[in-house]
């Protein structure tokens, strides 16, 4: 199997991640989700051509280490990371306006 096992895997790891984490990026720019979306994905292609199937191993590992980076801001800016609560404090982190 070539690219299209990488290309399975994308579509799954990007619905999965809509469903489960769509609901505290609501409020981001839809260019910011999509230039976010081409550089992960089409990394992860890139990746392909240069290190085979190798480039998902490398997804993963990104995941880890963003993961372990997510959590350790959360906790340092006061919500936790896993509900986002308390709402006020996530909406200051990422610079939305808290609604009235």
């Amino acid at each position: 199997m070539g690219i299209e096992l990488e290309l399975a895997t994308l579509l799954v790891i990007r619905t999965l991640g809509n469903f489960i984490f769509g609901r505290f990026e609501f409020e981001a720019p839809l260019g910011e989700k999509l230039i976010k979306w081409m550089v992960v994905d089409g990394g992860t292609v890139a990746l392909y051509y240069v290190i085979g199937h190798w480039a998902l191993a490398f997804r993963l590992g990104l995941f880890v280490a963003a993961t372990t980076a997510h959590f350790i801001a959360c906790r340092r800016e006061g919500f936790d990371p896993i509900y986002a609560t308390p709402r006020k404090k996530y909406y200051d982190f990422k610079g939305w306006d808290w609604p009235a």
